[in-house]
Formats: C-alpha cells, sequence, structure tokens
C-alpha cells in the first residue's frame, strides 16, 4: 500500500499536469507563507493542548476533557471536504484506525464546515472516528493554526471549484485551518505534533502510532 506521502505526491503531480500555472502560484503562496513563518505560533510539544467543546454531526457535544479521561487523543485539523488532500488523509487514518485504538487512543478529525455538511452520510458511515465543526475556527486559532485564506486561492475555489466557503463554513470562509496534527496525552500535554502550512503535505499516520507506542 502506498505511503499518505506517496498518494498526496501523485495528487500534486496530477494537479501540476492539469493546471500548471495555479499550481505554480500555489507554490509561490506557499514559499511566502512559510518565510512569514506562518503555523509557528501552533502549540509546540510540552504545552498543554487548549480544552473544546465542539458538534459532531449529530449535534452532540464532544469536548477534549471528556475524550482524555478515556485515554490519548489525536486531534488532526483539515480543510474540509471538499479538499481532496484531506479526504486522502482521512482514509489513510481511518485505514490505521484499529492501531490508533489498540494503544488507547481516540482519534478526532476538526474542520471550520457546519456539523450537518462536513461531510455526506455515506463519508461519515465509512469514517469511525470523530469528525468536530469549528465554524468560527476559534479552536483552530487556539491551537495556532487558523491560517487566512489569499485572495487568489478563494478565488479559484469560487470561479473554478464553484465552491462558496462563505456557505461552507457559515459566513467565515475567509479563515481555514493549517491542516495539523496533535498527538496528547492524558494529562493533556502534546507529545508530537505535525503542523506544515502547505495544505498538500499531512503527517503520516504511521508516525502518529509510533508516537503513541510512547505513551503506552
Amino acid at each position: 500500500m502506498k505511503s499518505l506521502q506517496q498518494q498526496t505526491d501523485a495528487k500534486m503531480n496530477e494537479g501540476r499536469q492539469k493546471n500548471p500555472d495555479f499550481m505554480k502560484v500555489v507554490d509561490d503562496i506557499i514559499e511566502q507563507a512559510k518565510a512569514f513563518q506562518q503555523g509557528d505560533s501552533a502549540i509546540n510539544l510540552g504545552q498543554k493542548a487548549p480544552n473544546f467543546s465542539l458538534p459532531h454531526s449529530d449535534g452532540k457535544l464532544i469536548s477534549l476533557v471528556d475524550l482524555l479521561h478515556q485515554g490519548p487523543v489525536v486531534v488532526t485539523f483539515y480543510r474540509g471536504s471538499w479538499c481532496p488532500y484531506c479526504n486522502l488523509q482521512l482514509r489513510a487514518l481511518q485505514a490505521r484506525l484499529a492501531d490508533i485504538h489498540t494503544l488507547g487512543a481516540q482519534l478526532v478529525a476538526i474542520s471550520p464546515q457546519v456539523p450537518d455538511g462536513s461531510m455526506t452520510k455515506d463519508e461519515m458511515q465509512d469514517l469511525e472516528f470523530l469528525v468536530l465543526s469549528d465554524q468560527d475556527a476559534k479552536v483552530a486559532s487556539q491551537y495556532g493554526v487558523a491560517w487566512q485564506v489569499p485572495e487568489f486561492l478563494a478565488e479559484h475555489m469560487r470561479v473554478d471549484r464553484k465552491l462558496d466557503l462563505e456557505a461552507i463554513n457559515n459566513g467565515n470562509g475567509s479563515v481555514l485551518p493549517i491542516p495539523a496534527t496533535f498527538v496528547i496525552g492524558q494529562d493533556g500535554v502534546v507529545t508530537w505534533r505535525y503542523v506544515d502550512v502547505d495544505y498538500r503535505t499531512r503527517s503520516e499516520p504511521e508516525d502518529i502510532i509510533q508516537a503513541l507506542k510512547l505513551l503506552a
């Protein structure tokens, strides 16, 4: 089976072949974001993870504190179900979910999408972990991974992909999370993290599992 990085690289290459000019501008935007050290304010190793209470697709509020009573928690921020790189990541995490559970941990995926629109019913049935809605990006901001979407990308989504992020994210489409994953010990302290402002790269599930093994 291909690694998540291999899958995302293939998706990026596909994009470069179909729309090289667009991908070149995205490369430039990402480089600029890195130059300004966007994402460097993300909570770091050894820091206490901010608590949250966010709605699940069924409307039930899920809090980090309650989850930590049961064991370690893996928190991953993703842009939304409309993002092909996010979908690759979520499927890759689902494929290793049994390993995560075996280590006593739970997986939580957070996006800005409204609770009833983050995924279709079929997609929700395929995912056996919690998918929560951070509509105002408040939790993403608390974790230091909120990102102001450049107008070029916003326009590309509106015009080329016919995506209305304002509607999808309930009026806050200008802010998306930097794809980031945090492993949080039962004491609420971050023990491992992956943060990259380049939304086309994600943490490998195997790395998450290795981080959880250190907590076992």
